[in-house]
């Protein structure tokens, strides 16, 4: 049986249902603008931030630049997830299993340090070990860099950690980073070509940690 030491969660998706507000509010602005958002729109978008992100909005809204649109998106989503922070089934559950097994946990998400904080101050998940942000990483998914930041603060080799991520982005940097990525899809179904790149794929967090008690 493997030894883990830490487990780190991506945060929109895995933690909170609020992949779900951000779609919601980029459906928005495209309404306001006259724009619909075509097929393949979810994918390109999810688990990005940055530049990756602002080339999905140029392509998707037909725009030059897509600074503006992002930064309405996290404007527009700061301010509904400020009144509410809808945490995922299992989530309260799976924590405090790891967190009894004395394992170090951390989030390690595109979203700003205040949004991370904001979310996990209203729905009281905390405390975490470590949280990295997308703004104190370079590059963001799927470069690996937020996972081994991540794995560093917790102070734990990536190769004992346990990455939970719902997104294609997500996964590839989980796996890149040399951490066990576990898929819990939420807008996006795995493809073909990311089922090899994880370490187990489940429904919910509660199918997760039903096998993970077995496990660890």
């Amino acid at each position: 049986m493997k030894h883990y030491t830490g487990v780190i969660f991506d945060m929109d998706g895995v933690l909170f249902d609020s992949e779900r507000v951000y779609q919601e509010s980029w459906h928005e602005i495209a309404d306001g603008m006259g724009v619909t958002l075509g097929d393949g729109w979810v994918e390109a978008i999810s688990g990005t931030n940055g530049v990756v992100m602002c080339r999905a909005i140029e392509q998707f809204y037909h725009v030059p630049d897509g600074t503006e649109i992002m930064n309405a998106c996290k404007r527009l989503v700061r301010e509904k997830l400020s009144r509410h922070a809808p945490v995922k089934a299992g989530v309260r559950e799976i924590l405090d299993f790891f967190r009894d097994k004395g394992l170090r946990v951390a989030v390690a998400s595109s979203s700003t340090r205040a949004q991370i904080l904001s979310n996990l101050r209203l729905s009281g998940l905390g405390p975490f070990d470590a949280i990295v942000s997308g703004e104190e990483v370079s590059v963001g998914k799927p470069d690996p860099e937020i996972f081994l930041r991540a794995a560093a603060a917790l102070r734990c080799p990536p190769d004992e950690c346990l990455v939970f991520e719902d997104s294609k982005s997500g996964v590839r940097a989980g796996h890149a980073a040399g951490c066990d990525t576990i898929m819990v899809p939420d807008l996006i179904a795995p493809s073909p070509d990311i089922v090899p790149l994880c370490f187990r794929i489940y429904d919910d967090m509660n199918a997760a940690l039903a096998e993970l008690r077995t496990m660890i």
